[in-house]
């Protein structure tokens, strides 16, 4: 056990910085700004300032591994004990990952935690970083917190540290610096734990010991590494080399740690046998930066996440913590339809909310929902407050344990079932602000001249932009997404993204419904082409943004 003791706090002065809003999820800027003086130090003061239990209490500490991961904890561990936090929960190394922060907070009754990450953002010295504090319930603090460390980040002058040498975060083990104690445990272990309650790991372990299933998993280099490797490989028995990319590095290997077909190329090649080996697995998936998001695949076969949840959600009877049935099904506005086809048939609630997790929050924390989605690959239910790529990696391998077919037959059987949602989204990034503003505001004021103009023989039914009063608390949400609705609900949605930290990302999410069978083959963005071109003549994104095509497709 190491002792520090007499600590000495010496408030320092500071000056306060005018852009640390948080966004949907965090502060996220790149690794140069943080490093600016005082620029983390503020935040984090920003954040205990509007803390008023702060003082005796617990919090969890952690992030993806980034680059600056390291540092930045050393900093926040000093700031803790001055600030009179009595215990910090530190994962090994600096590493957590996020889905195991929320569970980390609420199996331990904490105060909140902090998660250094940017997510699926790109890492490395000339990368972005990030920072965000997750409250009780083990889900990202809402907009009136947020917006409190706003407040408090323009007018802060002074913050507090203690002159402690940094702890060392490899090696596990109980530190004691004043009155303030460190643990530092195993990042996999609680985690791991708890998706063996959740799970029927022994049909699993069977499913992947049998001769003819395969699986891949791609950790991106990223924080699930680790995670992937316990569970799939040392618990659940895949062969080794199973989980492919696993070692968690500062710059995630230098690709972009977004899991999708444009971003996870290597998996994707796999499993669409590009190298024609004869051997593409049977089932592949792969997570994010800080492992809260998914991507599922068939062999020759990409599931949508939007499809992710239908499915999920149709199939939870055939998983031990979801046998006795869902409350209700959550998922963002922008997320396609097929999970309200789920829960029609199965007479529980649907909600539309805002993009963001702790929107859904309030639901799980209310018993309202079971489970809940978005279609930016998050996937999640009530057993946490976050979203959980392996979790949701662990929910295909039980129902495909349970059901012994194939990805892409579970699929198509559910789309034969319930019709397909054909839905794709298309990202524009790193757009000029004033260029991406602009569009915004002239789709904003064309709004209402819309409503009953027809384009390619459709109708549209409602055209505005989307507001969402919480069942729970009441609070209202406003302008959280233009929405063209026609009247056989085909949809076109528009967005600007809050996850970037250069430029503005707009994002054009398109949808159409099939019921007939026959007409299930389509590609996407075939079966979508006429949609997408009504897309582009409402908000003349060429126009404003010089782009005649999407940066990303998925």
């Amino acid at each position: 056990m190491l002792k520090n003791s007499q600590i000495k706090i010496q408030p320092v002065k500071t000056q306060a910085y005018n852009d640390q809003k948080p966004g949907t999820s965090g502060l996220r800027k790149k690794v140069k700004v943080f490093q600016q003086m005082d620029y983390l130090q503020n935040f984090v003061q920003s954040i205990f300032n509007c803390l008023p239990d702060l003082v005796g209490s617990t919090l969890i500490l952690g992030g993806d591994g980034r680059y600056y991961n390291r540092e930045s904890i050393q900093i926040i561990i000093r700031m803790a004990a001055a600030n009179g936090v009595k215990k910090i929960i530190l994962g090994q190394g600096g590493i957590f990952s996020t889905p195991a922060v929320s569970h980390l907070i609420r199996k331990h009754k904490a105060l909140g935690g902090i998660i250094l990450s940017a997510s699926h953002n790109p890492a490395g010295m000339d990368g972005d970083f990030g920072i965000k504090f997750n409250i009780s319930n083990g889900g990202p603090a809402p907009e009136e917190f947020t917006d409190a460390v706003y407040a408090e980040s323009l007018e802060i002058t002074q913050y507090h540290i203690g002159p402690i040498k940094g702890i060392p975060l490899d090696i596990l083990g109980t530190y004691t610096l004043d009155e303030m104690e460190i643990e530092v445990i195993d990042s996999v272990n609680d985690y791991a734990e708890l998706m063996a309650t959740l799970f029927d790991f022994d049909k699993i372990k069977a499913l992947i010991a049998s001769d003819n299933f395969k699986l891949c998993f791609d950790a991106m280099y990223a924080v699930t590494g680790p995670y992937a490797i316990r569970i799939f490989e040392e618990i659940l028995g895949a062969e080794a080399g199973s989980v492919i990319r696993s070692d968690c590095l500062p710059n995630f290997g230098g690709g972009h740690p977004d899991p999708n077909l444009i971003h996870a190329k290597q998996l994707v090649d796999i499993m669409f046998d590009v190298e024609e080996t004869g051997s593409a697995p049977n089932f592949g998936a792969a997570s994010d930066g800080d492992g809260d998001r998914n991507m599922i695949m068939g062999d020759y076969f990409y599931v949508t996440p939007s499809d992710s949840l239908a499915v999920i959600a149709a199939n939870a009877h055939l998983i031990p913590a979801y046998k006795d049935g869902l409350k209700g099904i959550g998922r963002s506005m922008p997320t396609s339809q097929a999970a309200d086809l789920v829960a029609e048939k199965l007479a529980i609630p649907s909600y539309e909310t805002p993009t963001g997790w702790k929107f859904f929050g309030n639901l799980l924390d209310d018993k309202r929902i079971t489970l809940c989605g978005e279609e930016s690959f998050g996937t999640g239910s009530d057993h946490i407050r976050e979203k959980d790529g392996l979790w949701a990696v662990l929910c295909w391998l039980n129902i495909l344990a349970e059901r012994k077919q194939s990805v892409e037959d579970i699929v198509r059987q559910h789309w034969a079932e319930y019709g397909r949602n054909y839905y794709t989204r298309h990202d524009y990034e790193n757009i000029p602000i004033e260029a991406a503003n602009k569009l915004f505001t002239t789709l904003q004021a064309n709004l209402g001249t819309l409503m009953g103009r027809i384009f390619n023989n459709r109708t549209i039914f409602i055209a505005d932009n989307f507001s969402y009063l919480d069942p729970v608390d009441n609070s209202q949400s406003n302008n959280q997404g233009v929405r063209i609705i026609f009247d056989d609900g085909s949809r076109i949605i528009y967005r600007l993204s809050g996850t970037g930290t250069e430029g503005a990302t707009l994002r054009v999410y398109i949808e159409r419904y099939v019921k007939d069978i026959n007409e299930h083959d389509l590609d996407t963005q075939e079966a979508l082409y006429d949609l997408i071109e009504t897309a582009e003549l409402l908000a003349n994104i060429i126009g404003y943004t010089d782009r005649h095509e999407p940066t990303v497709i998925t």
